[in-house]
């Protein structure tokens, strides 16, 4: 069930919309502002917009949500497709104007681009470390030669702080569900990755990792190129 793609659907055409709550495998269930997917240039973060000042060519969008970073690129004329796996988003999408958007999950998709984004934690719905590497291996097939990956993680080691991290997987692993008007859709898992081990992973799955903005609060930017 698309709990997700009710609330943003409600939020879409109504303007309203009841709490969508973000229930998580470390904490208290959080509140999910659904204004925060539907933003525009001037709302975004500078690590998105420093993001989308680096697209070029023939670019995919990830997980593009209701396609605020796609509708921003194709103002600037940039050839963009954007996919999800929601087809309530996807429908939002195409109502707000973005020209390419399709229901995709990305693991079954093939065609090459120049740049591939994936913003607001998009790497995140590789689920487990195992899962990235996996990811990894399946983008290569995706991208040209002399192109780019790009997209932000966290590292969340601050949330263990106070408590020992998980003994039995790597830490930034966690489990995710929303719940709407009552209703809970399934678990499912994300990840947060920290800064070495990206840069681990890529190298054993044949990608350059670069550092290219930090925002000075766990939250980075990363551009992976392909190695020669």
């Amino acid at each position: 069930m698309d709990v997700f793609g009710k609330a943003l659907t409600d939020i879409y055409r109504t303007g309203e919309a009841d709490t969508l709550w973000l229930h998580n495998s470390y904490g208290e269930p959080e509140e999910m502002p659904l204004e925060f997917f539907f933003r525009d240039d001037e709302d975004m973060p500078v690590l998105e917009l420093e993001a989308l000042h680096m697209c070029n060519g023939k670019v995919l969008d990830i997980g593009a949500g209701v396609g605020s970073h796609a509708l921003l690129l194709q103002a600037f004329n940039i050839d963009v497709t954007a996919i999800d796996i929601s087809e309530a988003a996807v429908d939002i999408m195409k109502d707000r104007g973005v020209k390419k958007a399709f229901v995709q999950d990305i693991f079954t998709y093939e065609e090459k681009f120049d740049t591939i984004i994936m913003l607001m934690n998009g790497i995140g719905l590789t689920g487990t470390l195992p899962g990235f590497k996996a990811f990894l291996i399946k983008l290569k097939d995706l991208i040209n030669p002399n192109g780019q990956v790009i997209f932000d993680s966290s590292d969340i080691a601050y949330l263990y702080e106070d408590m020992p991290k998980p003994q039995n997987q790597y830490y930034g692993e966690v489990a995710y569900q929303y719940e709407y008007k009552g209703e809970k859709g399934s678990w499912f898992n994300w990840i947060y990755i920290d800064e070495e081990t990206i840069k681990q992973i890529a190298a054993e799955t044949g990608w350059n990792a670069e550092l290219i903005f930090d925002d000075g609060e766990d939250q980075y930017l990363v551009k992976l190129t392909l190695k020669a």
